[in-house]
């Protein structure tokens, strides 16, 4: 292997690491990583990617790489993608000492700016509580609640694991909803807030992409990736759980919360669909995809919770999650074809509505507050629409696998015929 193969096929486990650190799903990274080092003459090459690490090997070269976990930029994952796309097709020339800049340039490049950051979170949480059911009320509430859970996520949860990170920012989130309720409590909701202003810990990348390493048969990755989401939900209830433990120990034992209610003004569907917009929105910010595909990512996940509306009074709520989530990731498959981008960066913001955050929520409270019975039945219907929503994206996924190698097929064709 000559030294500029080495070199090519280092730079690519580079731009591989950039983009599963991210949030690319595992196909992406093993796709880009083979289309750079096959562009610069690397004929034996050989990639085995997992969800926190990359082994690849050549000809007398081998490498290594663990990868932990980090903050989610899409943007980054645009860029890489763009990255190679420019490669593949040839038409910058882009030499080997350019591909190091520009890998350099992108892992270096900075996130949304903090106000940006917090103005997402304050923004989504406040619609998801409307679409959750909440009155305006406590979506003008949540915002407030929303703002300074969006500087703590921004500033202090960085610094700390994954798990303490969604453990802690359950807790902030649960005592700034408390602390928002108490100063109108005949007027506010608690559980609506804190199912609102928890949805912003959700854990939607590795939830969305477990599910589409699945759906390309990537088991070991998809089921990490699932279970990495599943312990996240639980660490951001169990913060919920010990605000309210405290705020309770007042009154001798855990908080007692109602069930939460549907405020009938904000049910409405002209309230719904600009929420679930402006609340898609807000999640592009806090994933940190490119400003100019924030009202894409609005209008998916507009789609995708209206369809649900619409379908759930017709059938169960599995059922029109599952729906919903098909149209979600045809509809972002769609986009990612006419825009020359990552499907992840409208899947993931839009299926947002539609993960069964507050069902996981109630699942730990009622077991906490040792209500099997209760626990059980929201713990079913929560693993009900979780199944719904993976079949759908999983449909959709392999519906437009197959339409993109056609093209592709198509394309090499064509070119061999001129």
């Amino acid at each position: 292997m000559t030294t500029d193969q080495e070199r090519a096929l280092r730079l690519a486990v580079e731009a591989g690491h950039i983009l599963l650190e991210n949030g690319a799903e595992i196909s992406r990274v093993e796709e880009t990583m083979r289309r750079i080092s096959s562009h610069y003459g690397v004929e034996e090459q050989s990639f085995f990617v997992l969800s926190n690490g990359i082994i690849a090997t050549g000809q007398q070269y081998a490498s290594a790489k663990f990868i932990p976990i980090k903050g989610m930029q899409l943007s980054r994952v645009a860029e890489v993608n763009q990255l190679s796309r420019d490669i593949a097709n040839g038409k910058h020339g882009v030499s080997l000492d350019e591909l190091a800049s520009r890998l350099k340039s992108i892992r270096s490049s900075k996130g949304k700016p903090w106000w940006e950051y917090m103005l997402g979170v304050a923004f989504g949480v406040a619609t998801f509580c409307l679409l959750f059911g909440g009155s305006l009320l406590d979506g003008a509430a949540t915002f407030g609640c929303g703002l300074l859970l969006g500087l703590f996520m921004a500033f202090v949860i960085p610094h700390m694991s994954r798990l303490i990170g969604n453990l802690t920012g359950g807790l902030v989130g649960g005592l700034l909803c408390i602390a928002a309720y108490h100063l109108a409590p005949d007027v506010f909701h608690l559980p609506n807030m804190i199912i609102g202003t928890i949805i912003a810990l959700v854990p939607g990348v590795p939830f969305t992409n477990g599910i589409r390493d699945l759906a390309n048969e990537d088991y070991i990755a998809g089921t990490t990736r699932l279970l990495d989401a599943f312990l996240a939900f639980l660490s951001i209830a169990l913060g919920v759980m010990v605000a309210l433990i405290l705020y309770g120990t007042l009154a001798g034992g855990l908080t007692q919360l109602g069930m939460p209610t549907v405020d009938s003004v904000a049910a409405a569907w002209y309230i719904q669909l600009p929420a679930a917009f402006i609340g898609t929105l807000g999640f592009s910010a806090l994933f940190g995809v490119p400003r100019k595909y924030y009202l894409s990512c609005g209008v998916t996940g507009m789609l995708g919770w209206g369809l649900f509306l619409l379908l759930v009074p017709l059938l169960s709520v599995a059922g029109a999650a599952f729906f919903a989530a098909l149209l979600v990731a045809m509809v972002s498959h769609l986009l990612a074809w006419a825009r020359c981008c990552p499907v992840t960066l409208f899947l993931i913001c839009g299926i947002i509505p539609l993960v069964p955050g507050g069902g996981i929520f109630w699942t730990a409270y009622h077991l906490v507050a040792n209500h099997l019975q209760l626990a059980a039945s929201t713990g079913f219907i929560a693993l009900k629409v979780t199944i719904a929503i993976a079949g759908g994206i999983i449909i959709a996924t392999a519906i437009g696998t197959r339409i993109y190698r056609k093209i592709r097929v198509g394309n090499f064709i064509s070119d061999m015929s001129k």
